[in-house]
């Protein structure tokens, strides 16, 4: 008997129902043993149709709240995200010049390569 996760087996209900219809194509009826739940009768599908709109429904007010909150603390001012590592410039330009790999900057100033090619945007990249 194979467990399926309702968040990983579908994204929207129709693309759930289109689940539903490939496994029924496949001779495959879905039953939920925890809920009680049989697709193969009228009832067990409205019941599964419903229980995954309500888990669509769920999922975008979630992500709206998200949103709401994100847009609130920025209107706020508050800076979102992870902060970025200063770096000496003149220091990376030195060393560069002192003939040090990119590789070898990076682990003297415990930075990423990244961080450093942001912070020389002339420099070539590798």
């Amino acid at each position: 008997m194979a467990v399926w996760k309702f968040d990983r087996f579908a994204r929207s209900v129709s693309h759930l129902l289109r689940a539903l219809e490939t496994f029924k194509a496949l001779g495959i009826e879905f039953v939920s043993l925890s809920e009680q739940m049989d697709t193969s009768t009228p009832t067990g599908k409205m019941v599964f149709t419903v229980l995954g709109a309500v888990a669509e429904l769920e999922r975008s007010l979630i992500a709206e709240r998200v949103r709401a909150g994100l847009r609130n603390a920025s209107a706020k001012g508050k800076t979102l995200g992870r902060p970025r590592r200063r770096v000496d410039r003149a220091k990376i330009e030195r060393l560069r010049a002192a003939g040090q790999s990119w590789n070898k900057i990076s682990k003297l100033l415990k930075v990423s390569r990244g961080t450093i090619t942001r912070a020389l945007p002339h420099a070539p990249k590798a």
